[in-house]
């Protein structure tokens, strides 16, 4: 069994931790850099993407032909991790959610037409993107079963009215995806819709405040009040709205796991550090048994983190879902992130608490990661049920077994 990266996914990995090293972490250094919603402004952003493209180092999930890097999905792990080192780096390469998970979505669903139009400009960096489908109670959240959103076929159109909630992105994103439901079939009720910004028949609502820092254009609520879609901008067909989130969700939740690896390495790396220069007592920090277990607890589960991550990811480029792999990595790497977080900050004593470090950022961010794309407690209820169905199948080796258990 071997866990080493193919040489030319090795050289991808250290040309990314050098780029982030030299292009990017001088913007995070700076705090000029943050904008109003703590994060950086596009315009400052702007010239490290075009270095990013020049480079070679852009849209690792996208086809060649639109500008991307076409990588397996063993790859996307190896460099999303080096891009996390900054808090910036993610979105300096073009693989920051929510885009990153939009754009391999299209990239395996949408037609010829669908891609030019929607995907293209995505991965060029010239637009941002959204995807519509959390709704206030009593609509869909975690169940998608009880989206309420409806779009209703006129002619060879569709009109959309209803609301949603927690759209990252939203405020400054052009192409949206919206799930919407077609019919109240338990399987075959949900359609996917592609829309412009610009197009009339909805708003955005509000841009809600939420504790942690912000990806550009936030988290919004949105109504809609008749948009009029036309068939052509329905993905994969009426009726495949379930078999399309499965597309997305999985590899997405996954890219989350890989960022939060790198910033979780970030966490330890500053909390190091810190322990290795400061003394108390006539002695190092890192001299301290006490503080010597906090690391390496965190340092454990931060490769434990890799290794499920990894092995989700090499499953999915066998052809499997790796439904319950995804789910165990999203679980452990959400806590661990938040471990490192919460160490680093313990460790730094009021200057962790303070924003003279990332680590406050990354605490405050660390939180949402036990919900977002699936709360744990539902990941862990997706374990149980594979557990109950499995027995000791439940364990696997090999891809043959990954396509059983994702089935």
């Amino acid at each position: 069994m071997d866990f080493s990266l193919p040489p030319d996914i090795e050289d991808l990995r250290l040309r990314v931790r050098k780029f982030v090293e030299d292009e990017v972490l001088p913007l995070e250094s700076d705090p000029a850099n943050f904008a109003e919603h703590e994060n950086i402004p596009e315009a400052r952003l702007k010239p490290v993407r075009e270095k990013a493209k020049k480079a070679g180092l852009w849209a690792p999930q996208s086809p060649k032909d639109y500008g991307g890097m076409e990588l397996p999905v063993v790859a996307w792990a190896a460099i999303y991790e080096e891009a996390a080192r900054s808090l910036f780096g993610p979105l300096a390469i073009n693989c920051m959610a929510p885009d990153d998970g939009n754009m391999n979505m299209l990239r395996l669903v949408g037609t010829k037409a669908q891609k030019d139009k929607w995907l293209k400009p995505i991965v060029a960096g010239e637009v941002r993107s959204a995807f519509a489908m959390t709704e206030p109670a009593p609509g869909g959240g975690s169940d998608p079963t009880m989206i309420r959103t409806r779009a209703e076929k006129r002619g060879g159109k569709y009109v959309i009215h209803g609301r949603k909630w927690f759209i990252t992105g939203a405020d400054g994103a052009s192409h949206f995806i919206l799930m919407a439901r077609t019919s109240d079939d338990a399987r075959k009720g949900l359609t996917a819709f592609l829309y412009h910004k610009d197009q009339p028949g909805w708003r955005i609502v509000r841009r809600i405040p939420i504790l942690g820092p912000e990806e550009h254009g936030g988290h919004c609520e949105l109504e809609f009040d008749g948009l009029e879609v036309p068939e052509e901008n329905v993905l994969l067909g009426e009726g495949e709205g379930l078999r399309l989130m499965q597309v997305r969700l999985g590899p997405a939740r996954l890219t989350h796991c890989m960022r939060w690896t790198g910033w979780a390495k970030r966490c330890l790396e500053i909390a190091q550090a810190y322990v290795e220069s400061r003394e108390g007592f006539g002695i190092k920090l890192a001299d301290r048994e006490s503080v010597q277990i906090k690391l390496g607890e965190v340092a454990k589960e931060i490769e434990i983190s890799r290794l499920l991550t990894m092995r989700a990811a090499w499953m999915l480029d066998q052809g499997g879902r790796a439904r319950k792999e995804v789910s165990m990595a999203k679980v452990q790497v959400a806590d661990t992130l938040h471990k490192a977080a919460d160490v680093a900050i313990q460790l730094q004593g009021a200057r962790g608490f303070s924003k003279d470090t990332v680590v406050e950022w990354i605490y405050r961010y660390a939180r949402s990661a036990k919900l977002v794309d699936g709360a744990s407690e539902v990941h862990m209820m997706v374990l149980a049920k594979f557990l109950r169905q499995d027995g000791r199948d439940f364990w696997q080796w090999g891809p043959g077994e990954g396509r059983k258990n994702s089935r």
